[in-house]
C-alpha cells in the first residue's frame, strides 16, 4: 500500500500536517486554540525566514524570561503587557455598553485587605509629596447615583514607588484605601500627586524594550476597583493628561476616557475647606457602571 505523502511535513504543508495531529484532542477548545496558534506561528516563521541562530536566540529569550519568574515577579505577564496583549485580552473581556466607564489592566501592585476608611480620609500615611484631593461620583448608565459602592484605590508615591516596593521605607498600606459612596453616589479622599514610574526593566523584557528603542515608563495614574451590587466590577485607572509619558505608556493602558485633569488649587478658602495647609491638586472624575 503506497504511503500517504500528504501526511509528511514539508514547508508548504506544515500547518495542515501539524494541525491534523490534533484531531483526537479530548478538549475541543484546546485543539481550536492550538490550531490557531500553530497556523499563525508558522505563517510568521515563513514570512520572517529566521536563521537557525536567530531562532535559537528566540528560544533563549523565552528561557531567560521563564528564569525571571517567581512568586513575586511574572516576567511572562510583563512580556504580555509590553506587547499589548494584556490590554487586548482586557478589551475583549470587558466590552462595555456605550456610556460605561472603560477598564484597563489591574497592574502587579494591588494588595488585598487594604483598610476601609471614612470618606475624605488621607491615604498618604507618611505625609510626603504634593497633597491631592480626589473626588467624583459613581453612577449607572441612566445617570442615577449608586450608593454604597465599594471603591478600592491605590497609587504610587511622589517618587514613583508603591508601598510594597519600599518595605521599611513606606508604611504598610500607604496610599491605599477602601471607601464607600454616600447616598448621592459621591466619593472623595486625599492622597498625593503620583509620579510616572518604570516597569521592571532589569530582565529580558527590559532588554527587549531597549533593543526596540522603547522606554519602560508608565504615566502617572491612580488605580481603582469599583464594585456595587447588581453591577459589573470595574478595574480601571485615571491618568494625568499632562504626564510626559501619557502618549507612550509602556503597557498601552491609557484611554481617552480615563484622563482626569490634575488642577492646582491655590485659593486660601479652598485649601482650608479641603483640609490642607498648602496648595493642593484636585482631581474630579465620575465613573459609570454597567449592570451585571
Amino acid at each position: 500500500m503506497p504511503a500517504n505523502t500528504n501526511a509528511y511535513f514539508t514547508e508548504e504543508s506544515s500547518v495542515e500536517v501539524v494541525t491534523s495531529r490534533n484531531g483526537a484532542a479530548e478538549n475541543e477548545r484546546l485543539a481550536e486554540v492550538m490550531n490557531v496558534i500553530i497556523r499563525k506561528l508558522h505563517e510568521a516563521v515563513k514570512e520572517i525566514e529566521p536563521t537557525q541562530e536567530e531562532w535559537f536566540k528566540a528560544i533563549m529569550f523565552l528561557t531567560q524570561t521563564g528564569h525571571m519568574c517567581d512568586e513575586w515577579r511574572q516576567e511572562f505577564i510583563l512580556l504580555s503587557d509590553v506587547l499589548g496583549v494584556s490590554m487586548l485580552v482586557d478589551a475583549i473581556n470587558n466590552r462595555k455598553p456605550s456610556g460605561a466607564s472603560e477598564s484597563t489592566v489591574l497592574g502587579p501592585f494591588h494588595v488585598d485587605g487594604a483598610p476601609e476608611r471614612e470618606l475624605g480620609a488621607n491615604i498618604c500615611l507618611d505625609q510626603k509629596g504634593e497633597p491631592m484631593l480626589v473626588r467624583g461620583r459613581i453612577l449607572d448608565l441612566d445617570g442615577a447615583p449608586i450608593a454604597n459602592a465599594k471603591i478600592d484605590v491605590w497609587q504610587a508615591n511622589d517618587e514613583g514607588f508603591y508601598d510594597v516596593q519600599q518595605k521599611g521605607i513606606q508604611p504598610d498600606f500607604n496610599l491605599r484605601g477602601v471607601f464607600r459612596t454616600n447616598e448621592k453616589g459621591e466619593y472623595w479622599f486625599r492622597g498625593v500627586k503620583p509620579k510616572y514610574y518604570p516597569i521592571p526593566d532589569d530582565g529580558p523584557v527590559g532588554k527587549l524594550l531597549g533593543a526596540l528603542g522603547r522606554h519602560p515608563y508608565r504615566p502617572a495614574h491612580l488605580h481603582y476597583i469599583i464594585e456595587a451590587e447588581g453591577f459589573e466590577t470595574l478595574v480601571t485607572h485615571i491618568f494625568d493628561p499632562d504626564d510626559p509619558y501619557i502618549e507612550t505608556d509602556a503597557v498601552f493602558g491609557v484611554k481617552d476616557s480615563l484622563m482626569a485633569k490634575f488642577e492646582l488649587i491655590e485659593a486660601p478658602d479652598r485649601i482650608a475647606e479641603a483640609g490642607f495647609d498648602t496648595p493642593y491638586f484636585e482631581v474630579v472624575h465620575d465613573f459609570v457602571l454597567s449592570r451585571a
